[in-house]
């Protein structure tokens, strides 16, 4: 097969690195890929919000299959596109990618399916958004509706915060995502990552992680995209796992098919796990980042196989075959992210780093120049490893930061840190 993945961030790098070892991919092609994925893959200079431009460059290719990586070009509608054209794709629709493009959008689905999540309000200026503050009090959480590059959410602890981040979303801090901001409870317990694949009518669970969102050590600091993750999640339990699949992830893909907008690719439940039960934060469209690295190293060239039967919508007779075994990544990010930081800092070690089966180094934010590898992001690197254990593959993780030169680069020493202490 032919295949073309769309995207240029540590996400992409890990479905690639994944795509190319199962024998099914003769050609891998990734637009616009990065300094690492060029590495191991084609990379294409194609604008990937251009569903014409991706559909015309897909069939002048002899492209088989194509895998959206990112939120952007769902939400823009490219799955739509490549369809109309005849192509198969890995992706929801732009209608059905509303569930992350829009939080009220999912409040209304979660409403309609009766599935649990934290109660709500939705509002478009700022004056009632502020009096519903001090009338439920703090904590509470503030999202911006729309896309945000996974900043959009500030967990406010005290009023005072609550009511500033109000001012940050409708003074524009977020653009048009800020245009309508929702307001929700604040939920106590632990987060945890769920993926399933759907069809438009089966859902298959493909495993739990569990992300570090915040910037600093011991989850202190303003909320990043992702600092690193760790899979499986000891928290999302099978039991937790299968009430939430019939409470949760069955009850809106049956909503959503009832809309006539059913449901195909991977969907992403982030749950707040209390007391045995799971309630649903949020929805994301596509493979999280980073925690679609540490799933692509323990799912390996399977993964290729999944998505393709899901676009097929053949997930009925699919399997998903897990080793008994534990991932981590660890993200460097460049000095000062998520506030402004420098590009163009030159990352020195990578060539020492290994490229195994247990041990890969995916690039997120990088670009090769004059034959240096240059940061080009605030999320940099991700350094993933699999062990026997998750004190193993953390240990091999740290292993391979401690091998890169990069002293304009930082990184949390405690991803993990729930579990190993």
């Amino acid at each position: 097969m032919n295949i073309l993945i769309l995207g240029g961030g540590g996400r992409e790098h890990a479905l690639a690195w994944a795509v190319l070892q199962n024998p099914k991919c003769d050609k891998l092609i990734v637009a616009p890929g990065n300094a690492g994925i060029a590495r191991i893959a084609e990379c294409a200079d194609i604008d990937i919000l251009d569903g014409g431009a991706v559909a015309e460059f897909a069939q002048e290719n002899a492209v088989d299959f194509i895998i959206i990586g990112p939120e952007a070009p769902l939400a823009a509608g490219v799955a739509d596109r490549l369809r109309e054209a005849g192509l198969l794709v890995f992706g929801p629709s732009q209608a059905a990618a509303r569930l992350e493009a829009s939080k009220s959008f999912t409040k209304e689905i979660c409403d309609a399916a009766g599935a649990p999540t934290a109660a709500y309000a939705r509002f478009t200026d700022v004056a009632p958004a502020k009096d519903y503050i001090r009338q439920q009090g703090a904590p509470i959480v503030v999202k911006a509706d729309g896309l945000a590059a996974g900043k959009g959410v500030i967990v406010a602890m005290t009023e005072a915060e609550a009511l500033e981040a109000i001012d940050d979303m409708f003074g524009g801090e977020f653009g048009a995502a800020g245009a309508e901001v929702v307001i929700e409870e604040f939920m106590e317990g632990e987060e945890a990552s769920f993926f399933v694949l759907c069809d438009g009518e089966t859902a298959l669970p493909i495993g739990t992680a569990q992300d570090h969102k915040r910037v600093g050590e011991g989850d202190e600091g303003p909320n990043t995209g992702g600092m690193g993750a760790y899979s499986p999640a000891p928290v999302l339990s099978d039991a937790i796992a299968e009430r939430a699949m019939a409470e949760i992830i069955r009850p809106t893909l049956a909503e959503m098919a009832k809309r006539g907008t059913p449901y195909e690719g991977v969907l992403y439940a982030g749950f707040m796990i209390k007391d045995g039960q799971a309630r649903l934060v949020e929805y994301n469209c596509r493979f999280g980042d980073p925690e679609c690295q540490v799933l692509m190293m323990r799912l390996g060239g399977q993964a290729l196989d999944l998505m393709q039967a899901a676009a097929e919508h053949r997930l009925a007779e699919a399997r998903v075959n897990w080793a008994d075994d534990h991932a981590m990544t660890v993200v460097m990010a460049a000095e000062g992210y998520p506030g402004s930081y420098r590009k163009g800092t030159q990352i020195r070690g990578l060539d020492a780093l290994p490229e195994t089966a247990a041990q890969m180094c995916f690039h997120a934010g990088t670009r090769a120049a004059e034959g240096k590898v240059l940061a080009n992001g605030g999320r940099v690197l991700n350094l993933t490893a699999r062990g026997a254990t998750l004190a193993e593959a953390r240990d091999r993780a740290y292993a391979m930061a401690d091998t890169l030169d990069w002293p304009e680069g930082f990184l949390r020493r405690d991803i993990g840190w729930r579990i190993l202490g």
